[in-house]
């Protein structure tokens, strides 16, 4: 049987797509919790380079990046396939994955950060969730009607992002402002609810991180 390792944090978005994948496929794994502020000669071992999780060891061999890791997943396990068969529907989805990594960051600055670099995150945050609007107007799915790869990289805008509005005070989405994008987080959450992290767990460890916004300000 091969040996898969996975090494993460267990509140982690990017490690959580990691461990979404394998449980898809149906693989077991050993997940190994790291500790970024301490990080382990296996870690720094296995990603010399950015030393960052997550990291996938198959049968002795690392995969770094969430994104390379679940291409790696859908190639090296059999089971339901996580990328779409067809060229074209391929390409979409890697398309939308990557814009959804590539303005994720603004989302979490719109958390984490204060003053003039919050407002001008928060800024490309609004952008991005109105072409995502926009995007499922009619439609559950970022390709066609197969839950898949983009839909899994989209964890953190469809999860992670409610989770950071709560424990932050600072309030990005409204039904108002983006009804589509709402109505598709609701039927994501709803649909995948067996393969997320504790919701309880993720508030308590991100309110160890973020200050809430004083209302009275």
């Amino acid at each position: 049987m091969a040996e898969v390792k996975l090494l993460g944090l267990s509140y982690s978005p990017f490690s959580h797509r990691v461990e979404w994948a394998l449980k898809i496929k149906g693989v077991k794994y050993e997940f190994i919790e790291e500790d970024l502020q301490n990080k382990s000669p296996l870690l720094l071992q296995s990603n010399p380079i950015h030393k960052k999780i997550p990291v996938l060891i198959h049968n002795g061999k690392c995969i770094c990046e969430s994104m390379v890791i679940l291409e790696y997943i859908d190639e090296a396990f059999e089971g339901p396939s996580i990328l779409p068969k067809d060229p074209y529907d391929r390409a979409l989805a890697r398309f939308w994955a990557k814009y959804v990594e590539d303005k994720g960051a603004a989302v979490w600055k719109s958390f984490f950060s204060k003053g003039e670099e919050q407002e001008k995150a928060k800024e490309e945050a609004y952008e991005m969730l109105k072409i995502l609007d926009n995007e499922f107007k009619d439609k559950k799915c970022f390709v066609g009607d197969k839950f898949g790869f983009a839909d899994i990289v989209a964890n953190g805008a469809a999860l992670y992002l409610g989770i950071l509005e709560e424990v932050s005070g600072v309030v990005l989405v409204t039904s108002e402002k983006f009804p589509n994008f709402c109505a598709w987080r609701d039927e994501y959450c709803t649909q995948n609810e067996e393969y997320f992290p504790s919701r309880d767990e993720l508030l308590i460890r991100y309110r160890a991180y973020i200050q809430p916004v004083d209302a009275s300000k």
